[in-house]
């Protein structure tokens, strides 16, 4: 850390933001395949824990690439600087006390446990949207997979660029052999007794 920079010490911290709040704050980190569905039971989730009064904030893959990091590419060194500027984004989110839920392929192990790192371990849901391949090819709903294949997009993850599984997630949800009720089903029933004050 340079020496120019000295972190400021808040009088407020997380532990009195979430007591006023009544939550405790977690991130919620969706990872899989493009076309797996993590934005869709992000977005849901997100929707039914407001409905629940919990104060949360939803960030997704391609929102971030609008903004934040509209000025990085595809490649393995842009992608990991992205997820790096999420992590800290959402670590900003959890010292306010808010559910941060992300939706991100985020590709790669060593990118996910930075993040882990970041804002803390006991803090990190890690959810792997756990969805074949095939499924998310049929599915193309952006005809993503299309364009790699033909050669139109390079370092696209599951085609020309690997996407390492986590080897633990938090939970596992198979979106092509469950339905959505009951996916976000199971997504409450282990994340309900964490944020829970």
């Amino acid at each position: 850390m340079s020496v120019l920079i000295y972190p400021f010490k808040p009088k407020i911290l997380q532990s009195n933001r979430e007591e006023l709040m009544g939550q405790r704050a977690k991130l919620i980190w969706f990872t899989g395949l493009s076309g797996s569905g993590k934005s869709t039971l992000a977005t849901e989730l997100e929707f039914e824990l407001w409905e629940m009064k919990y104060k949360t904030f939803l960030l997704d893959g391609d929102n971030v690439r609008a903004g934040l990091s509209r000025d990085l590419d595809f490649t393995d060194n842009g992608r990991i600087e992205n997820i790096r500027r999420i992590g800290e984004v959402a670590k900003l989110f959890i010292d306010a006390g808010i559910i941060v839920l992300s939706a991100f392929i985020s590709p790669f192990r060593f990118e996910r446990n930075l993040v882990r790192d970041l804002v803390g371990g006991e803090n990190f849901l890690e959810i792997f949207v756990d969805t074949p391949l095939e499924t998310c090819e049929q599915r193309d709903v952006k005809g993503l997979y299309k364009k790699a294949r033909n050669g139109e997009i390079p370092n696209f993850t599951g085609i020309n660029s690997p996407y390492e599984q986590p080897e633990n997630p938090f939970v596992s949800i198979p979106t092509h052999k469950m339905t959505m009720e009951e996916s976000i089903g199971m997504l409450k029933k282990y994340i309900l007794p964490l944020i829970e004050k």
